[in-house]
């Protein structure tokens, strides 16, 4: 009887061994899995960013808060390279010469007027790429840029609006946005509720984003 009863003794103790154990890795290994996906979710806001960057310059300063239209933008639109050859001189740029006035004499081929500008070894050839390149790489896909990484189908929110400054100054801001309960999902509840709490009773957002539609911030992260 008393063998039987220390044995029953080992086993609830190797029980509450094992348990312990697990209370201790089980916020460490919550950690390395949520490391794992927010490096995901942040590449993929990092190219929601070039995206916006990239259709701002083309649309007179504004943001784009669809992806429809952000993603047709991307594999449509193309970027401009210039690749530069010889540079021009502070004497050249006395006489009243411009890079666009060199480009324009160079590419008119007058040979004497290229000569007498000492434009000879001076040449500005634009190329073109596809815009998907820069945003998601050769072989990235596009139409999944607007998906939240491990967030079963989720997609980031995204928004834009105008920023009114104290002096009334206006600036076009855009933020774009993912919720802890979304790529966490099928993690540990309480972690994430934890998480959750921690982060809004701070007043920071319980996520991850990019942008601030409430003070500017060049579409930081934050997270950097």
């Amino acid at each position: 009887m008393k063998k039987a009863i220390n044995v029953i003794l080992g086993l609830c103790a190797l029980v509450l061994l094992y348990l312990c154990y697990e209370s201790i890795m089980e916020p460490i290994h919550f950690n390395e899995e949520r490391d794992v996906r927010e490096a995901a979710v942040k590449a993929r806001l990092l190219q929601i960013k070039t995206a916006e960057d990239l259709y701002r310059q083309q649309h007179e300063g504004e943001f784009c808060d669809s992806f429809h239209v952000l993603i047709d933008f991307i594999k449509t639109a193309r970027i401009p390279h210039v690749n530069k050859v010889g540079e021009l001189s502070d004497e050249q740029m006395d006489k009243g010469l411009t890079e666009a006035k060199a480009a324009a004499i160079v590419n008119s081929g007058d040979a004497a007027a290229i000569a007498e500008n000492g434009l000879q070894n001076f040449r500005r050839d634009t190329t073109w790429s596809p815009m998907a390149e820069a945003v998601v790489g050769p072989n990235g896909n596009v139409d999944s840029i607007q998906y939240i990484p491990y967030g079963d189908g989720a997609v980031f929110e995204l928004e834009k609006t105008i920023h009114v400054g104290r002096s009334g100054v206006t600036q076009n801001v855009m933020e774009c946005r993912a919720p802890y309960s979304s790529y966490l999902k099928g993690m540990n509840d309480r972690e994430v509720y934890n998480l959750t709490d921690a982060a809004e009773k701070q007043g920071r957002y319980p996520g991850l984003k990019i942008g601030d539609l409430v003070t500017p911030n060049n579409n930081a992260g934050n997270w950097e």
